[in-house]
């Protein structure tokens, strides 16, 4: 089991760098930030972009892998954005994971000003986002003029230091948008929601944790996909209690999280009021305690 650790882009830099370099002291195996222009509450707090925090991310650490949780077609456009994961991936040496989502309506539509999409339009903008920057990370020269977007000419050079380019960490709950997981990701993230099951406690999101990993091992099949070469990464807060409110229900969350086959647990870093509020000690108790067992197995 690997574990990741989202770092809210709410912080300036001065007080942003040490959880940045924290993060990879404490022994994660990753560490995330939002893609959003702004994000529910936090609307009107401080909030800064992914692209420029997570290139200073790279610049402070040396090991841990850094990603995106997670872009969308919202506001980015394959053509330029496939400059900024070329650029992300450079400067970390290989460390990127690009976690794509089709975005949902909220903020980052509304301060556009434009008309929110349906849930099929948006999948549908989705995949068609997804598909163009993928042909233009692996290829030299791309056209193409579909419903959404359109590239002339465009250029890979110098191409991604991973190849065949960064991996794709997709985030998809309902069966769409698994078949997009299916074909592009790398790996499949979730956060047991959206999928149809209504979730009102707890154990309702544990199950549809569960519906939705079973779900998703069928797409794979579909696509001649063997399931236990896939990543699944799940986001441990999606639920209804914080992942690091303690270290025993950091040590439940791996425990049901693995028996679900999660190869990878995502959980945010404690602030000081909600959402996410905790205790700095609790992450320090789990960063001594917990994460050194797992490196040893």
């Amino acid at each position: 089991m690997r574990v990741g650790i989202v770092i809210l882009p709410e912080h300036r830099w001065w007080a942003a760098e040490p959880l940045w370099r924290m993060a990879e002291e404490y022994g994660f195996d990753h560490a995330w930030t939002y893609d959003h222009v702004g994000w529910r509450s936090l609307v009107d707090k401080p909030w800064f972009d992914a692209v420029p925090t997570l290139t200073a991310a790279a610049t402070v650490t040396s090991r841990i892998k850094l990603g995106t949780l997670v872009s969308s077609p919202n506001f980015r456009h394959p053509v330029h954005f496939a400059r900024e994961v070329t650029a992300l991936d450079d400067v970390s040496d290989g460390r990127f994971l690009l976690g794509l989502g089709s975005g949902s309506s909220g903020f980052d539509e509304r301060v556009f000003g434009t008309e929110p999409l349906s849930t099929s339009d948006r999948v549908e903008r989705f995949g068609e986002f997804t598909e163009l920057l993928d042909s233009i990370l692996t290829n030299d020269n791309v056209s193409s003029d579909g419903k959404y977007y359109s590239a002339v000419e465009a250029r890979r050079s110098p191409g991604c230091v991973q190849t065949p380019r960064v991996p794709f960490v997709v985030a998809a709950e309902g069966t769409r948008a698994m078949r997009l997981a299916a074909r592009f990701g790398n790996g499949w993230v979730t956060n047991g929601r959206g999928s149809g099951t209504e979730v009102t406690d707890e154990e309702a999101w544990w199950r549809s944790l569960r519906d939705n990993t079973e779900r998703f091992e069928e797409v794979l099949r579909e696509r001649g996909r063997v399931p236990g070469r896939v990543p699944r990464y799940l986001n441990a807060d999606a639920g209804e209690v914080y992942s690091l409110s303690s270290v025993e229900r950091f040590r439940d969350v791996l425990g049901r999280a693995s028996e679900l086959g999660f190869t990878d647990v995502i959980v945010h870093w404690p602030r000081t009021e909600a959402p996410f509020a905790g205790r700095e000690a609790v992450l320090e108790e789990i960063a001594s305690e917990v994460l050194p067992g797992l490196k040893e197995h």
